[in-house]
């Protein structure tokens, strides 16, 4: 295929435009050169796309088959690249977020759940719902049946900028009492961000298109599996300190973010790990081991180090003392 990526340098772009190169694809990059440098093998155009006259500048007269969307912010700006490559493309992957639907979500709900406003016109970032709702709606106002939304959910692997599954690998990789929040037989769902590239480049192919929920099945990997791979992966002396929901919560500590990944099986952060995928499944998403995607996560990290921080995102993990206060709890009522 003649891919265009708008992005292309970083996690899900990245992987993108590394699965289509092994694929054989022709690949152009669009992006503004301050995330890191382009895959090798690729055709880049730097620009800033929020400049619509030079990003329409950059482009030329070029066309494709497949157009990729990883943005994440003002949706105006998906809105004036769709408009600009609506004659152009002949289809359009984005990858949005499950985020879109109304919160709290419903345990097990698909994709008629639902969302929550967006203007595709907005020139503001600072709602990511309403930000990648109004980017959904912007996309499909120049591809209206031409389009596929990948609603991701929690996204794991190599590239990844968010620190979650490094937060883990890290941890882990220091040995001792590490708090593991429970019950162990927890069920995840996320998707590795390389069967989620994979999964768009082929559904582009195959004419998949519409708004379906793009991760795992829930269970596909639970909380126990998950670390005990970080446990095999980083060859650590680490001892797991099982946590019930219960400990963790009088704790005062959250899931998702003091203790990545997470959740607990009860309120309403329960969704998160427990959305309907059965539309995706059925256009051909599959998902790779939960071993593979930790082992290259942390193989990624050794040769990579660890990505700075992201600004946009709170700080992800828990202080030594509250580690520490954590396990004292597990101790007393074990």
């Amino acid at each position: 295929m003649r891919l265009l990526v708008l992005g292309g340098t970083k996690f899900v772009g990245r992987c993108v435009v590394e699965e289509a190169l092994a694929r054989g694809d022709q690949v152009t990059t669009v992006h503004r050169g301050v995330s890191g440098p382009p895959a090798a093998g690729a055709r880049t155009v730097q620009v800033d796309r929020r400049d619509s006259q030079a990003f329409a500048a950059a482009l030329g007269a070029g066309e494709w088959d497949v157009v990729i969307d990883t943005w994440a912010s003002a949706p105006v700006v998906v809105r004036d690249s769709a408009r600009r490559l609506r004659d152009r493309v002949a289809h359009y992957g984005y990858v949005s977020s499950r985020s879109v639907y109304r919160w709290p979500m419903t345990p097990g709900s698909d994709e008629t759940a639902p969302v929550v406003d967006g203007d595709p016109g907005s020139a503001e970032d600072r709602d990511y719902a309403a930000a990648k709702r109004g980017a959904e709606l912007a996309v499909l106002e120049s591809f209206p049946d031409r389009a596929l939304l990948a609603r991701a959910g929690l996204i794991l692997g190599p590239y990844e900028d968010v620190g979650r599954l490094p937060w883990w690998l890290d941890r882990v990789s220091r040995g001792g009492r590490v708090p593991a929040p429970g019950p162990a037989d927890r069920k995840l769902q996320y998707v590795d961000a390389r069967d989620l590239a994979a999964w768009m480049l082929g559904a582009a192919q195959r004419g998949v298109s519409g708004a379906l929920n793009a991760v795992s099945r829930p269970g596909h990997a639970t909380m126990g599996q998950l670390l005990e791979a970080c446990k095999a992966v980083t060859g650590a002396a680490a001892e797991l300190v099982w946590l019930s929901p219960d400990v963790v919560e009088a704790a005062g500590v959250t899931g998702w973010t003091d203790l990545p990944i997470w959740v607990p099986p009860s309120g309403e952060l329960a969704a998160l790990h427990d959305g309907d995928v059965r539309a995706a499944y059925a256009g051909g998403l599959t998902c790779r081991p939960v071993v593979e995607t930790v082992a290259d996560t942390w193989g990624w990290l050794r040769t990579a180090g660890r990505p700075a921080p992201r600004a946009d995102r709170p700080p992800l993990g828990l202080p030594p003392d509250v580690e520490q206060a954590l396990a004292a709890a597990a101790d007393a009522v074990a």
